[in-house]
């Protein structure tokens, strides 16, 4: 399995809540730049959190790549979701090349999961950066993280 891990790109600081955050015009310009190392690459799913920006981010990616499936909202990708959830929800999903839009602190989480086997020392995952990780199976400890990139 190849996956990406995307944090969504710079966000407004309020808003009425932290789900309706949007991205900044730097926050868009961070994702394009995520999103161009994903071009030629083949992913069969995206993945996205219900919050404003991550959706954004998320719709940002789509258009990048060209991608011709919808992206799929994914209730378990907000803030505080369990990495476990998320590892499960992979399992069940069926695809081989998947893109997570997410924040966080699960994005730091999850990759620190996925490549060590444990949560202790979370990856740091800036706004927009992009964690790419393989391996046979998304469980914990069994992933290689080849890289993190930031914009």
């Amino acid at each position: 399995m190849k996956l990406w891990v995307l944090r969504h790109g710079e966000a407004e600081a309020t808003a009425a809540s932290d789900a309706q955050r949007r991205l900044t015009a730097a926050g868009r310009e961070q994702v394009l730049r995520s999103a161009a190392r994903l071009l030629g690459e083949p992913v069969q799913a995206i993945f996205a959190s219900p919050y404003v920006r991550a959706q954004q981010t998320a719709a940002l990616l789509h258009a990048a790549l060209d991608f011709p499936q919808a992206v799929v909202e994914a209730p378990w990708l907000t803030p505080d979701s369990d990495p476990l959830q998320v590892i499960a929800e992979l399992e069940r999903c069926g695809h081989e090349h998947v893109v997570l839009v997410s924040h966080q602190p699960l994005v730091g989480s999850l990759v620190s999961l996925l490549h060590q086997g444990h949560r202790q020392q979370p990856a740091a995952m800036g706004t927009a950066s992009l964690a790419e990780l393989d391996g046979e199976w998304p469980l914990a400890g069994l992933m290689t993280l080849q890289a993190i990139h930031h914009p």
